[in-house]
């Protein structure tokens, strides 16, 4: 069997609206590391889109969920609960940012968790508004597709949407966006669009993920909180991409010593295993009535015993302070790149192993290089790497390396990076 057949045959038999970046079938992974059905090596800076921040197939992880399935692989939470549930609970409510009495609920997605916040906030105050930013993603389903801030692929052809949504600008100071602006939209919808009175959350990446890899200041998180408690609005931190680790503290809110009522957690919480979890304040996460939240796969017993493990590993690998350390090892490599390319290399940013570069046309950062993007990760594969892009314009490189790289792997692959780049920006 090759890629090539494989392709043909997935083309046949998976919707188009399912694409594949690379035409590259994984047979085994180990770590960083990828090797194809045709024996070729990739090294991995994508990591399943941020979730395998303990590598892949840890040894650990391997042997706890081996161990679950020989006991039972699912009975519902709901119905028959399990231990490993519990627990995982105890300790999400025990890392999650600030010192308020938390519980946690299980679901299956990202966009699940971010769903139950938007029921959680409203059960909570009784109000019926969402503020979201331009540039989120926040997920695919219909409510989640009406909160993300970008229309293409995302949105387009899938309304309507949910109502009461609204959005304002995102601060980058990259593009003009500053914190004061930002937050006088916010203001200004207050004026034109929803009372704060009828405004139920507030929810924001601190790290915008698809939008760009875009870090919000400290002083704007600070201040969403501030407006949140000045109007009893619910602040929804979505911690999907930029949690357990990711951006060399737990959470990133931590960064700016913010405190949210409600955070998602998804993608890095069990090392590949579907499952994800709302966790916030208890007053705010016990509004629903019994059987208003939940799902039939939400908390599966091996995602479940797979998230304690991941927890165990973070703290034994110390995979927090090396997420730190393997961004200052990107950053320093892709700021020699960018001084040697200045006209096509706009930024590069970082806050942990949360790394992008911004392509531009001659130097100017209003100019998104979008070609210049498809054509490195078309390329990716023929140099051996996994690459992701994101971006408002589809025009920012993304690394996203497994915390457990070794120091060897990243420099390998950054040097390959550095052919890739340099073929295709001739």
């Amino acid at each position: 069997m090759n890629n090539a057949n494989l392709q043909a045959r997935k083309v046949n038999a998976i919707a188009r609206g399912q694409g594949n970046a690379y035409p590259v079938y994984v047979e085994r992974a180990k770590n960083a590391e990828l090797w194809d059905v045709e024996g070729n090596r990739f090294i991995d800076f994508g990591t399943g889109i941020a979730v395998c921040n303990t590598g892949h197939s840890h040894p650990k992880i391997v042997a706890a969920v081996k161990a679950q399935l020989d006991n039972f692989s699912h009975t519902c939470v709901m119905v028959n609960p399990y231990e490993s549930a519990v627990e995982l609970a105890e300790k999400l409510t025990q890392v999650a940012p600030g010192d308020s009495d938390k519980k946690a609920i299980f679901v299956t997605t990202g966009a699940e968790a971010v769903e139950n916040c938007v029921k959680i906030a409203r059960a909570h105050t009784g109000r019926r508004g969402v503020i979201a930013f331009n540039g989120g993603f926040h997920g695919r389903t219909n409510l989640t597709m009406a909160l993300t801030g970008k229309i293409s692929p995302y949105k387009h052809q899938f309304g309507p949407f949910a109502g009461d949504i609204f959005h304002a600008p995102y601060p980058m100071a990259l593009h003009d966006v500053s914190v004061k602006d930002a937050l006088k939209a916010v203001e200004n919808l207050f004026k034109v669009d929803i009372a704060p009175c009828d405004v139920a959350a507030i929810i924001v990446e601190p790290v915008q993920g698809e939008g760009g890899f875009y870090a919000a200041p400290a002083e704007f998180l600070q201040a969403l909180r501030r407006i949140c408690d000045e109007h009893g609005i619910v602040l929804i931190a979505d911690e999907i991409q930029t949690g357990f680790g990711r951006t060399g503290k737990m959470f990133s809110f931590e960064h700016a010593g913010v405190e949210p009522d409600l955070i998602t957690m998804a993608k890095g919480i069990a090392g590949g295993f579907p499952i994800a979890a709302v966790v916030g304040k208890s007053e705010i996460m016990d509004a629903p009535l019994p059987g208003g939240l939940g799902g039939t796969y939400g908390g599966s017993p091996v995602g479940c015993v797979a998230a304690l493990v991941v927890l165990e590993v973070m703290e034994e690998e110390n995979l927090v302070e090396r997420a730190a350390q393997i961004g200052a090892i990107f950053n320093e490599h892709l700021s020699a790149l960018q001084q040697r390319y200045p006209q096509l290399i706009g930024e590069v940013r970082n806050q942990g192993a949360m790394i992008a570069i911004e392509l531009v046309i001659d130097g100017d950062c209003e100019q998104p290089n979008t070609a210049l993007t498809q054509a490195i990760i078309a390329n990716a594969a023929k140099h051996g790497l996994v690459l992701l892009a994101c971006g408002f314009y589809g025009n920012v490189i993304r690394f996203l390396p497994a915390l457990t790289i070794s120091d060897d792997i990243i420099q390998e692959g950054l040097g390959k990076f550095n052919q890739l780049f340099a073929a295709v920006a001739k």
